[in-house]
């Protein structure tokens, strides 16, 4: 009987221990972010266009726009300042 508490309870600590190291993993991975200096000093956009929300996601900045009538998420690159992707929103 002792035996096979100390196993479960070894069980128990060895999964213990796997959550606290996917938990530090986790966080320590999530530091990739881009430090102010390496930002792009100016981003194209038209005329109009007018910044709601900015959010750096995955390495990339995204642009919430209001251009017109109309709304757009913009990917940057946040190094460059170049455009990796639009998607506009429209109205059915």
């Amino acid at each position: 009987m002792r035996r096979l508490l100390m196993g479960s309870s070894l069980v128990m600590l060895i999964g213990f221990v796997a959550v606290f190291a996917a938990i530090f993993y986790k966080i320590s991975a999530g530091s990739n972010s881009v430090s102010a200096e390496a930002v792009a000093a100016t981003i194209a956009l038209s005329p109009d266009a007018k910044v709601l929300q900015v959010a750096l996601s995955e390495g990339q900045l995204v642009l919430l726009v209001n251009e017109g009538a109309g709304q757009a998420l913009i990917y940057v690159d946040p190094v460059t300042g170049k455009k990796l992707g639009r998607t506009d929103f429209m109205a059915r």
